[in-house]
């Protein structure tokens, strides 16, 4: 016999690492079908993009480190790094953001810590994070739903956009998000502050073309398309209920009490679960096995936690929507967290 010792991720059930990464692909599909859907092929051009650079990097790195480039390409990691942040990023964003961001998440958060197991943070959204900050103007151009648009862009205008900066008639991605369309599209989260600041009801903010019957036009659906996706996960035991749980009930209750007792001030519970990254985040980030927390108290105190640093952020902060953020604070109290809910020995 052989005492066989392996590293992070460790999963309870028989599944391999390359599973439960195809798993987390496969089930992403319908939230990417939505995002196509309804902000135009720019998404899914991004996400080919990213898939091949990510797989480039991976192999360039662990050659750099003298082991087996097809070893970690097997085990379908950064597939679904690169997918998580071309996802995440603006449909129509420069091909160079997308390449610095996954630079970022495959060489610095994830292999100059040791590799797959090894990173403290989400390694998508340490990139996302660093985009965000070092590019604004790039990571929050965010284009109409094609319900809005007037012109919606084409498969040819959105590859143009992406490598050369102009559509195939000559206009910028400016001049498409407000010149075209007279929208100067803003994600329906970033709408709600700027309005509410401005000293706008919260009727007169969701009279915007932007805002549907639940959230933001196209947002909704997407949202919903990564929750079914993320019940999927649940159903096929890929992810454990306790983080997204933690975090959408998190989010609720706070949005909630603040609605409640600050009313025309913060947005609806419904606006906060079915708008920006919020189900992308619950289900396919936030429970990364690596840099989540490990023990089930511990999962859901990080879910928790998640939620309400989302809130926060919305609220108050500088940036519409807090996921990236929330959860990289989150993975920094990951150690105390595991530190005070680690179980009790049997027998203590």
């Amino acid at each position: 016999m052989s005492f066989f010792i392996a590293s992070s991720p460790h999963a309870h059930s028989r599944k391999r690492t390359p599973d439960l990464m195809k798993g987390v692909a496969l089930c992403a599909l319908p939230g990417l079908i939505a995002q196509t859907y309804f902000f135009g092929w720019g998404t899914a051009i991004q996400l080919c993009l990213a898939i091949i650079v990510g797989l480039m990097l991976e192999a360039i790195v662990m050659l750099f480190r003298k082991r087996s480039p097809l070893s970690a390409l097997r085990d379908y990691s950064a597939l679904v790094t690169a997918w998580l942040l071309a996802i995440a990023i603006p449909p129509l964003s420069p091909w160079w953001v997308l390449v610095i961001g996954l630079v970022f998440a495959i060489i610095i958060a994830k292999h100059l810590y040791g590799g797959l197991g090894q990173n403290p943070f989400n390694p998508a959204m340490v990139a996302y994070v660093v985009l965000l900050i070092s590019f604004p103007v790039e990571m929050t151009s965010w284009i109409t739903p094609h319900s809005l648009s007037s012109e919606p862009v084409t498969f040819v205008d959105a590859f143009s956009l992406i490598f050369s900066g102009f559509d195939a008639d000559g206009y910028s991605l400016q001049q498409i998000r407000t010149g075209i369309d007279g929208i100067t599209m803003a994600t329906p989260l970033d709408a709600f502050k700027t309005g509410i600041k401005n000293g706008n009801t919260i009727a007169e903010v969701v009279q915007q073309p932007i805002f549907g019957g639940l959230a933001g036009i196209g947002w909704e659906w997407v949202n919903l398309a990564y929750l079914a996706g993320g019940l999927i996960l649940l159903k096929l035991r890929i992810i454990q209920w306790h983080i997204p749980v933690a975090i959408l009930a998190s989010l609720t209750v706070i949005s909630g009490l603040f609605m409640l007792f600050t009313p025309g001030a913060t947005a609806s519970p419904i606006l906060h679960l079915l708008s920006g990254a919020t189900m992308l985040g619950a289900f396919f980030i936030a429970t990364d096995p690596v840099s989540a927390s490990t023990t089930v108290k511990g999962r859901l105190i990080f879910g928790a936690f998640i939620g309400v640093m989302i809130f926060v952020i919305r609220t108050w902060g500088g940036f519409p929507d807090g996921v990236a953020f929330a959860v990289l604070l989150a993975n920094m109290c990951v150690p105390l967290i595991d530190y005070y809910t680690k179980p009790r020995t049997y027998g203590h």
